[in-house]
């Protein structure tokens, strides 16, 4: 099977400058990109995602890549509102499979519960959002306390593994690119993700049947593995540890979380095609599969 071809678009919302990656043919699957990177720095994974018979739409979030930044302060609510917008303009008129990693997370979150007509189903790959820093053994603390440098150590040291290595140029290019064009949105989305708490939203969508996947690298020291627990939790979902992974596997491995996510979209679609089954009347459901 060929391999898709990545294309990038540029558009405007609400006057405003957003740009986006579009790949593959298919039902529609939403890629979120992490804090201080942008859909480019995945452009390898992509493809894998698209290879699964799904059409790809990769958003550069406002303040990252080459979409203009928001206006006043960053909240997972105007970001939402801004993914429906954008997913307006690039003609997704169906319910999407949402994916987000780290930052790009708790976007994808918020987009499902502001916007539920948005969502088919939710991936979230070392997200934020579950607001615990470290877990009952140790105390329960918010990760809104964790010590700035606690989290500004941790980045260097993730790129120094490795499997992080050979393509820690990109993320490192990426990073920079954003930090000189737009380093305010890279400070108020920072702050937007150190406090992030989105368990309450992932409760409301657990009871609306949405199906969610959350995974988790085990080498990750960005994202804790108290936040995973947290998220798992709220999402009423058991979770996925993939072994001898840091925070950016799924950049460092893009054959693999193609693998995983063509797994994950097999199971969302057949539990949400069992939702539509049962919301039906018994003389329209047709013969049980």
């Amino acid at each position: 099977m060929p391999t898709p071809q990545l294309r990038w678009h540029r558009t405007t919302l609400r006057g405003q400058v957003a740009h986006y990656g579009d790949i593959g043919e298919g039902p529609p699957l939403v890629f979120v990109h992490g804090w201080g990177l942008s859909s480019r720095a995945y452009a390898k994974a992509l493809p894998e995602l698209a290879r699964a018979g799904v059409r790809v739409v990769a958003p550069a979030l406002p303040g990252f890549g080459r979409s203009a930044p928001l206006t006043g302060a960053y909240t997972f609510e105007k970001l939402a509102r801004w993914m429906d917008d954008l997913l307006d303009h690039a003609g997704v008129e169906e319910p999407a499979f949402l994916v987000g990693h780290s930052f790009g997370g708790g976007v994808a979150t918020a987009t499902a519960f502001h916007h539920p007509e948005r969502a088919r189903s939710l991936v979230l790959v070392n997200a934020v959002g579950g607001a615990v820093w470290k877990g009952e053994a140790e105390h329960e603390r918010s990760l809104a306390d964790r010590p700035l440098w606690d989290w500004g150590r941790h980045f260097p040291l993730e790129l120094r593994t490795r499997r992080i290595q050979r393509i820690a140029p990109v993320i490192v290019r990426d990073f920079l690119e954003n930090a000189i064009r737009n380093p305010k949105a890279l400070r108020l989305a920072a702050g937007l993700a150190r406090g992030a708490d989105l368990r309450e939203e992932l409760a409301v969508l657990a009871e609306r049947g949405l199906p969610v996947t959350v995974l988790w690298g085990d080498q990750d020291k960005v994202i804790p593995q108290a936040t995973f627990a947290s998220i798992c939790e709220a999402a009423g979902t058991q979770g996925d540890i993939v072994t001898d992974a840091g925070h950016a596997w799924l950049i460092a491995d893009p054959a693999g979380f193609g693998e995983l996510m063509t797994n994950s979209l097999t199971i969302h679609s057949l539990v949400t095609r069992r939702h539509r089954l049962a919301d039906q009347p018994d003389d329209a459901a047709g013969p049980a599969a």
